[in-house]
């Protein structure tokens, strides 16, 4: 395939993802769910960072 054709190609088809995209709306959730899914990522997050972004102290419970 010639390259000029190709990128021709390219450039509709990347204008048509780009008009699909903008036309998309998420659908919507219930403001529970957000929540708990904010939670989580909230919470990973923290697990991810350890303790020695928290503090340089780890505690112990027992």
């Amino acid at each position: 395939m010639n390259a000029d054709i190709h990128m021709l190609l390219h450039a509709d088809r990347s204008a048509e993802l780009r008009r699909k995209a903008r036309s998309f709306t998420p659908p919507r959730t219930a403001l529970r769910t957000r929540v708990g899914w904010t939670m989580v990522e909230l919470g990973l997050r923290l697990a991810r960072s350890g303790p020695a972004a928290a503090g340089a102290h780890t505690f112990r419970t027992a």
